[in-house]
């Protein structure tokens, strides 16, 4: 498991990411607030360690930063005893969880633990690209908050697409995996079927920013935009 730490108290840093190195966790660490939302959004990591006071770029505004780009990865906040308003706005922006300092470290290593656990089982019934959230047990698909009404048969092309962002499928693929049947040539039924999912998500199209996250590769078939 990959934590990312971003703490500028290098007494607290040190201690926290050698209690993490002993329980077999791969620790980066940063001691400011600008390298830490540079690191956290260009590399994968399983959970960040987010101190709300830093230099450069405080935490809350990682978090939000995080966030509004479609970040999902579990953040836990390291806040002050009597920071009760930061935690609250915190937890309201997005974050996983909090622990108030002073704290002992393995309190923290538990609470990642009990965190990457929960989000395990979540992560096997939800998909997320960029602001589009489906989630498969409830069967609903989202965009920028907004519930997209679509039938059985759209939801699952929506799904199929989603799994694999930036890849392009061929007609005769999506065929096969959404509707269960050979390809037939002279069916135009997958274009239907992606112009009506188009045209539901273009109500929504201002507050999204306007493009469709499905697109379409001439010659070839469509794929899900990988959105930022």
């Amino acid at each position: 498991m990959k934590v990312l730490l971003v703490e500028d108290e290098m007494k607290i840093a040190d201690f926290v990411c050698a209690g993490f190195k002993e329980q077999g966790f791969i620790v980066e660490h940063c001691a400011n607030g600008i390298d830490g939302f540079d690191r956290a959004s260009h590399d994968a990591f399983d959970v960040i360690v987010l101190d709300i006071m830093l230099p450069g770029r405080d935490g809350l505004s990682i978090l939000k930063g995080l966030r509004k780009a479609g970040s999902a990865t579990p953040i836990i906040l390291l806040t002050a005893r009597n920071e009760l308003d930061d935690r609250i706005e915190g937890l309201s922006l997005g974050a996983d969880d909090y622990l108030a300092k002073p704290f002992f470290v393995e309190e923290l290593i538990a609470r990642v633990q009990a965190l990457l656990r929960r989000v395990s089982g979540e992560r096997q019934n939800i998909l997320a690209v960029g602001e589009v959230r489906l989630d498969r047990i409830a069967r609903e698909v989202t965009w920028c908050g907004e519930t997209v009404d679509l039938t059985s048969r759209e939801f699952n092309l929506i799904e199929y697409l989603m799994r694999s962002p930036g890849r392009v499928f061929t007609r005769t693929q999506i065929l096969e995996h959404v509707w269960d049947y050979d390809f037939d040539p002279s069916t135009n039924i997958i274009d239907v079927c992606i112009q009506r999912i188009r045209k539901k998500m273009a109500s929504i199209g201002v507050a999204a920013g306007g493009e469709s996250p499905i697109e379409s590769v001439r010659g070839v078939g469509y794929r899900f935009r990988k959105l930022a």
